[in-house]
């Protein structure tokens, strides 16, 4: 399955056209796209109280994965550290949980988010285009 991150998600619902919503765009319905819980509310923050309840029905239709636990806790701030390590510091903790989850389940990311370029390169994570 191919995680579509709010990154992605906020400029495809703005018509901000990228590279990763055309490529949003163009697998619509031909592939298995999915979001997780936390980046559902991290688009659902954002957008005017007239348009909640039509964007949030919307991504409804596509598969919501529930992230959390401990042993998750524990991958991110694994991940963390180790890219700290390395020189590289990732700015949102909600960017390592989003990876770790996705490293964890063997799903592919759609991002546009240059704190996910640390997973990728280091630590395996896959991203469309890379993947």
């Amino acid at each position: 399955m191919v995680i579509v991150d709010a990154s992605v998600w906020i400029d495809y619902l703005r018509g901000i056209a990228t590279t990763q919503t055309e490529w949003l765009d163009s697998h619509l319905g031909e592939q298995r796209l999915g979001l997780t819980d936390i980046s559902l509310c991290e688009v659902l923050q954002g957008v005017r109280a007239h348009e909640a309840a039509r964007i949030r029905d919307y991504l409804l239709s596509f598969e919501v994965l529930s992230t959390g636990g401990t042993d998750l806790a524990l991958a991110a701030a694994e991940n963390y550290r180790s890219l700290r390590a390395l020189g590289i510091t990732v700015r949102k903790t909600i960017d390592c949980w989003i990876a770790a989850f996705c490293l964890r389940e063997g799903h592919t990311l759609l991002h546009s988010d240059r704190d996910f370029q640390g997973f990728e390169e280091h630590l395996g994570l896959q991203v469309v285009g890379q993947a």
